[in-house]
C-alpha cells in the first residue's frame, strides 16, 4: 500500500512539472547586434530601459502580449490569467511573495534569500522528520545485517514473505516509516524547480544587485568584467553543498557509508562545476538553503 501512494506521488509529480509549465528561451538581439538568449514569456516588464528596448524590440518573438504586462513592482498572483496548474499555483505566487518582499526591503536579492529562507523553515517539520528517520535506520543496521545474513541465498517465496514481516517488525522496534523519509525530497524538489521558474521569469530579478553581484549575471561572467569578488560566491556554494551532504552520510553500515560517500562527493564536485554558470539570484537562493539544512543537522545533533 505505502509503495503505491509513493508510485502515485511520484507520477502526480512528473506530470505536473512536465506538463503544465516551463520557461521558455529565445535568442534576441541586443542593440550592438549580437544576441543573447533571454526568457519570452516573462510574467512583467523590465525596469531598466536598457532591457524594455531590447524586449519591445523582439515583440514578435514573445509568446506573451508584452504591452499587456504589469510592471514587476505591480505584478499580481493571477497576473496574465490561468496558465495552468504549475504556474497558477505555483510559480506566480512565489514570484509575487518575492516582489513584494522586494519591495518591503528594497532589494531583490535580499528577498531571494529571505523567501528561501521561508520555504526551509515551512519545510522544517517533515526535513526534521525526515533527518530522524535516517538516524533511526542507522541505529536498526546492525538488526538489519543480521536479517540479510540469515536469509541470505533464500529466495524461495515463503522465505520472501518471513523476511519482508521480520524487517517490518525491526522498522516498528526503530519507529522506521521509509515513506516519511522520501516525502523531504518529493517536496522539495517541485518547491526547488517553482522557485527556478518564478526567479527566470521575472525580468526585475535578473536587473538588480545584491552587494557587489548583479542578480543576472554568472561568475564566469563577471569574471570576464573583472569582478573576482564571484570567487566568493562560487567558495559559499562549494562549502554549502559540502557540508550539507556530508551530514546525509550515514556511518551505520559500513557498505552504504562507501555508497553515500561517492554520491555525494560526485554531486559536490558536479555542483561546484555547475556554479560557474549560476546566476546570482539562483545562487543566493542554493547557499540559504543548504546552510539552513547544515545549521539545521548542527542544532539537531546537539540537541541529541
Amino acid at each position: 500500500m505505502k509503495n503505491n501512494i509513493g508510485k502515485k506521488i511520484i507520477i502526480a509529480l512528473i506530470l505536473l512539472v512536465t506538463l503544465t509549465g516551463c520557461t521558455k528561451r529565445v535568442n534576441f538581439k541586443n542593440e550592438d547586434g549580437t544576441e543573447k538568449s533571454y526568457v519570452s514569456n516573462i510574467l512583467c516588464k523590465p525596469e531598466t530601459e536598457e532591457l524594455q528596448n531590447i524586449y519591445i524590440n523582439n515583440k514578435d518573438k514573445l509568446i506573451v502580449d508584452y504591452d499587456s504586462l504589469p510592471s514587476c513592482k505591480e505584478l499580481k498572483i493571477n497576473t496574465g490569467g490561468y496558465e495552468g496548474l504549475w504556474t497558477s499555483i505555483f510559480v506566480k505566487p512565489l514570484a509575487w511573495v518575492i516582489i513584494k518582499i522586494g519591495n518591503i526591503v528594497k532589494n531583490n536579492g535580499l528577498a531571494i534569500m529571505i523567501v528561501g529562507l521561508l520555504l526551509r523553515l515551512l519545510l522544517f517539520p517533515i526535513s526534521k522528520k525526515a533527518t530522524n528517520m535516517s538516524e533511526n535506520m542507522n541505529k536498526a543496521q546492525k538488526d538489519l545485517s543480521r536479517l540479510e545474513k540469515k536469509y541470505e541465498g533464500k529466495d524461495d517465496k515463503e522465505s520472501m514473505m518471513a523476511k519482508s514481516q521480520e524487517m517490518m517488525l525491526i522498522y516498528k522496534k526503530y519507529n522506521i516509516n521509509p515513506m516519511s523519509s522520501c516525502l523531504f525530497s518529493f517536496l522539495q524538489l517541485p518547491i526547488f524547480f517553482a522557485f527556478l521558474e518564478a526567479v527566470y521569469r521575472v525580468p526585475a530579478f535578473f536587473e538588480n544587485n545584491f552587494l557587489v553581484f548583479n542578480l543576472g549575471t554568472t561568475p564566469i561572467e563577471g569574471f570576464k568584467a573583472g569582478n573576482y569578488w564571484y570567487i566568493l560566491l562560487i567558495l559559499l556554494i562549494f562549502g554549502a553543498t559540502y557540508y550539507s551532504f556530508k551530514n546525509m552520510n550515514t556511518n551505520g553500515n559500513p557498505e552504504q557509508a562507501k555508497q553515500m560517500k561517492m554520491m555525494s562527493t560526485f554531486m559536490t564536485v558536479f555542483i561546484l562545476i555547475v556554479s560557474f554558470s549560476l546566476p546570482t539570484s539562483i545562487a543566493l537562493y542554493w547557499i540559504v538553503s543548504n546552510g539552513f539544512t547544515v545549521a539545521q543537522n548542527l542544532i539537531m545533533k546537539r540537541g541529541k
